[in-house]
């Protein structure tokens, strides 16, 4: 597996969210997540890469078997709104893009059978955006 990249302010707030899901009895919900906590390269909102999906940024994804495209927004799970397409980062495909970049591949399981996407852009970074207080 590839390394995935978190800014400072992004793996704090998702580790407090790991433990504070853990102490009420939440644990299978942020396994995934945790599994990529502990791969990630943690650098300064600064210095991500622009290619980068961070939290609240805005991803077009490309269904690798279909070549159908959809736009999600990485959120923290209290911001999560289906019908605008905030997808908790809870949620497996947010859990799985996070951290990585522009042009991988990533795999996840739904109850139809593993889907794989592209990461075919980023149409919002916050860091890039310089909105680095998200």
């Amino acid at each position: 597996m590839n390394p995935i990249y978190l800014t400072e302010k992004d793996y704090e707030r998702l580790h407090s969210l790991v433990q504070l899901q853990r102490q009420n009895g939440g644990a299978a919900s942020v396994e995934g997540l945790c599994q990529e906590l502990k791969r990630a390269k943690v650098v300064a909102s600064e210095e991500v890469p622009k290619e980068v999906v961070t939290m609240n940024s805005v991803v077009r994804l490309k269904d690798l078997k279909t070549g159908n495209e959809m736009e999600i927004t990485v959120v923290y799970p209290k911001d999560a709104d289906l019908s605008k397409r905030k997808i908790s980062v809870l949620a497996p495909v947010a859990t799985a893009i996070l951290g990585c970049k522009v042009g991988d591949e990533v795999e996840w399981p739904a109850p139809q059978g593993m889907l794989s996407y592209k990461i075919a852009s980023i149409l919002y970074q916050p860091e890039a955006a310089g909105d680095l207080y998200l």
